[in-house]
C-alpha cells in the first residue's frame, strides 16, 4: 500500500531545521548526526525535504494506526543523499483528522527504534 495522497506530502521547514538537523533538540536522539553524515545540511534543508517527499511517493506503508490526532503511516525505503549513499530510512506521516494531506512526523534510520511515535 502506498501513502494516501503522497503527492500532497508536507515536509515543513521547521521539521527539518529545528528537529531532524538540530543536534541540540532534546528529542533528536542522534537523527541530526545520521542525516548530516549523509551530506544533508540545515542551510540546504530543502534537499532533505525533497528526499523525504520522494520516499513518501515511492515507499510502501509497512504499518498504519489510528491515533487521537489522525491516522499515522509508517514507511521504510531508501533515500537519495548528497553523498550518493542510499540508506534505508523509516518515516512516520500523519493525515490529521478532517484533512487529506499527509505531513511528516519524524524520520530516522531504519532498523532503529523511535520513541513515542504512536
Amino acid at each position: 500500500m502506498k501513502l494516501p495522497n503522497a503527492h500532497l506530502a508536507l515536509v515543513a521547514k521547521e521539521k527539518i531545521e529545528d528537529y531532524l538537523l538540530n543536534a541540540a533538540h532534546p528529542d533528536n536522539g542522534g537523527k541530526a548526526r545520521f542525516f548530516e553524515s549523509l551530506g544533508f545540511r540545515s542551510d540546504d534543508w530543502k534537499a532533505l525535504a525533497r528526499a523525504l517527499r520522494n520516499l513518501a511517493l515511492a515507499g510502501e506503508v509497512t504499518e498504519s494506526l489510528d491515533t487521537a490526532h489522525g491516522r499515522k503511516y509508517i514507511l521504510e525505503a531508501a533515500i537519495e543523499t548528497p553523498c550518493g549513499k542510499q540508506p534505508a530510512v523509516r518515516t512516520i506521516w500523519i493525515i490529521d483528522r478532517g484533512r487529506n494531506r499527509p505531513r511528516l512526523v519524524t524520520a530516522y534510520p531504519a532498523g532503529t527504534r523511535e520513541r513515542n511515535y504512536d
